[in-house]
């Protein structure tokens, strides 16, 4: 691996740590390698205003001037990462979370692990885990107004409603229930281990293809999780909606919700991988993360 694409936490204080680091990977890839180019790193042209040398800046939706990118570098914890995933599907290079957040829960490496982890990069010491992506649709009077993928999930919440969303779900035009709450997560596996598992949804290994469907606080009991297979296409119509709602992707308000929306979840066609150097499974990732048994 030789060209990296760059993605930063924008509200990471100590940038410039990064750019020495950078630098000095270079040079150490040089005297390892003996070439006089080294490694190379580009940034996109929406970071532009904070990137230095070594990092190129360039435009990757421009597809011009500039190799195909190996790797993508995200230094920041699991919500950069989310965030980097459009970068992810402009260059269709792996992602290596380097975590500088609290959980890190999608990161592979550390600062202090960085060098280790571009040698065995460079050596070919690694592997490539694939995770789904789901593709969220808004309608409203049967026309399409917008379509977005998560790597996550695609959340349906009140806001500031003081009500609760009256919301009926369906799974490839069959009934399943109508729920009163406070929202609705729709999850991949990946998405499992975050806001869905706080709901009280289950965790998923990250190979499966699957959707979890977590609502918010119901007003009946008996309104639980549930898992669907990929797929499944599930449909959300909101209903007696008093107050707009919400509709959120990988944690990003996209869109108000208006009475009778319609929300369609399936599983995208595109994919984003990731790097796995360690040996550390994800049960084990559980256990450290999360305390899981403990």
């Amino acid at each position: 691996m030789r060209n990296f694409a760059v993605y930063i936490n924008p509200a990471f204080a100590d940038k410039k740590s990064i750019f020495d680091l950078l630098i000095r990977l270079r040079e150490e890839d040089r005297i390892q390698s003996r070439e006089d180019a080294g490694m190379s790193f580009f940034g996109d042209i929406s970071q532009q205003s904070f990137f230095k040398d070594p990092v190129q800046t360039v435009d990757f939706d421009a597809h011009t001037g500039m190799p195909p990118m190996d790797c993508i570098l995200v230094f920041g914890g699991d919500g950069t990462i989310l965030r980097a995933k459009e970068l992810a599907l402009k260059t269709d290079a792996p992602i290596l979370g380097i975590n500088l957040g609290y959980l890190g829960f999608l990161s592979e490496s550390t600062l202090p692990e960085i060098s280790a982890s571009i040698r065995d990069l460079v050596d070919s010491r690694y592997k490539i885990l694939s995770r789904m992506l789901i593709l969220c649709t808004l309608k409203r009077d049967k026309q399409q107004i917008l379509q977005y993928e998560a790597l996550n999930d695609a959340v349906v919440y009140k806001g500031e409603n003081p009500g609760l969303i009256n919301a009926r779900i369906f799974a490839s035009g069959r009934y399943v229930f109508d729920a009163r709450c406070d929202g609705m997560i729709v999850s991949t596996p990946t998405g499992s281990t975050a806001y869905s598992l706080a709901a009280g949804g289950p965790i998923l290994a990250p190979q499966m293809k699957a959707m979890v469907l977590s609502p918010l606080n119901p007003h009946l009991l008996s309104i639980r999780p549930m898992v669907f297979p990929a797929e499944e296409k599930l449909s959300m119509k909101i209903h007696s909606l008093s107050e707009q709602a919400w509709l959120q992707i990988d944690g990003s308000n996209v869109c108000p919700i208006q009475d009778q929306d319609e929300i369609h979840v399936t599983a995208s066609k595109r994919h984003v991988n990731f790097i796995k150097l360690s040996k550390r499974t994800f049960y084990r990732i559980l256990r450290n993360k999360m305390h899981l048994g403990k």
